[in-house]
């Protein structure tokens, strides 16, 4: 069965189609499905005082928070990922934090930007799932047309700064024989993410209802599947609510930064 959901069958074919649709504000939904063959990014945007304390958490957590691109101080571009990028208006959906809360949910930040500001784009899971479908493993939650399934858990983050708190990770539901075809697939791909950092019992990570997630949408279990969890790039909303800096912009979860880099450049052979 050819797993397409209907996001993907009105998917846009490449990064600078589905940049202008979200610049333009005809397109203010997940991402998952468009542009296929392109590495999609999580977004952390932060006063430039906060600046080298989140890099270092990236470096310290690099499951969760694989970097594939950091702005020049005030910059709203970063031309490794894309020459006509602009990060203020090419996300459908962003998250403006004031003190820790969630203040706004706007799809332009372009009267929210300053030049103190420094965007981390972080490699997000939706290039892995291409891997996996291209190597004929079902996701359930792209075949339903809905979000993926994301749990805080009770695995902490190696602190930096004021950076601290849980590790988010995001679940799909797999045969035990692709779940083993899965972490080899994805042990090749550590700038999103690599290899599945728990598999089933979700209790022990701190899970106590799949059905719940606290990002996301609830996927399907079969009984003859278990959960296979990775870690997940919206660990830094997570980090800066508990971090509460004064301002912060992060994506909205699923509303990503489609970038012009392949996502073949990410494997490591």
């Amino acid at each position: 069965m050819n797993i397409v959901s209907t996001r993907q069958e009105q998917a846009f074919s490449n990064p600078l189609a589905m940049r202008a649709a979200s610049r333009n504000g005809s397109w203010t939904k997940e991402t998952s499905g468009t542009a296929p063959g392109y590495v999609q990014a999580n977004l952390a945007i932060l006063p430039s005082a906060l600046a080298d304390d989140f890099l270092r958490f990236c470096v310290r957590n690099p499951k969760a928070c694989p970097l594939v691109g950091i702005s020049e101080k005030g910059s709203p571009r970063i031309p490794d990922l894309g020459v006509d990028l602009d990060i203020r208006t090419d996300v459908p959906r962003y998250r403006v934090w004031e003190g820790g809360e969630l203040a706004a949910e706007p799809t332009d930040i372009s009267d929210l930007w300053s030049d103190d500001l420094v965007v981390f784009a972080i490699g997000c899971s939706f290039s892995f799932e291409e891997a996996l479908i291209a190597n004929g493993i079902g996701l359930r939650h792209v075949a339903e047309g809905h979000n993926v399934a994301m749990y805080r858990t009770n695995i902490e983050c190696v602190p930096a700064g004021p950076f601290s708190g849980p590790m988010v990770v995001s679940m799909r539901p797999l045969a035990p024989a692709d779940a083993i075809r899965a972490v080899q697939i994805t042990s090749r791909m550590p700038a999103v993410h690599g290899a599945p950092i728990h598999i089933g019992l979700p209790a022990s990570i701190g899970i106590e209802n799949l059905d719940q997630p606290d990002y996301g949408d609830p996927t399907r279990i079969m009984p003859d599947e278990m959960p296979v969890f990775w870690a997940c790039g919206v660990t830094p909303q997570a980090v800066i609510e508990a971090a509460r800096p004064k301002f912060a912009i992060t994506h909205a979860p699923g509303c990503m930064l489609v970038t012009d880099k392949p996502n073949a450049a990410l494997i490591a052979f």
